[in-house]
């Protein structure tokens, strides 16, 4: 990734971004494209961090621990799950799309679930193509600024 230059952030607070390493090259796509368009939104480098976790299985607990966190205004959540030959997909899938909601719905704070589940790797690929506007992850940061503000105001 190129260095991004630093500019002050839009609002007060922070932005954490919980990314999965299980099929990172598709993760890491998300990632680049999420991080991409928070500095196009004006989210300053320094209102920004980035904890990886193992698998989207793992998403949850992460996102908890930085949601609880005073500074902490949004969480972003990444990850890729593709479907296999066994039960695995649809409990990972589901167990971390739950687990990712009750987070949000916990602390009151946007916790934003981009957590592609595709059956084929193709599927996650067409979702987290480089330099595409459509990236999920670049959808994410919109997500979560968008919610910051809706959020402030009620």
């Amino acid at each position: 990734m190129k260095p991004r230059e630093k500019k002050k952030s839009v609002f007060a607070g922070s932005i954490a971004i919980v990314v999965a390493s299980f099929n990172a090259h598709i993760t890491e796509n998300l990632l680049e494209a999420c991080l991409g368009e928070l500095v196009r939104l004006g989210v300053a480098d320094s209102k920004v961090t980035v904890v990886r976790v193992p698998g989207a299985f793992e998403i949850p607990v992460a996102a908890l621990r930085l949601a609880q966190k005073k500074a902490v205004r949004a969480v972003i959540c990444l990850g890729a799950i593709v479907k296999g030959e066994t039960l695995h997909y649809d409990l990972v899938a589901h167990e971390s799309t739950r687990g990712i909601q009750e987070v949000a719905l916990k602390t009151g704070k946007p916790v934003v679930f981009e957590v592609l589940a595709a059956d084929t790797m193709a599927l996650c690929e067409a979702r987290a193509r480089k330099g595409d506007r459509d990236n999920k992850g670049a959808s994410a940061a919109r997500v979560a600024v968008e919610m910051i503000r809706v959020l402030s105001k009620i």
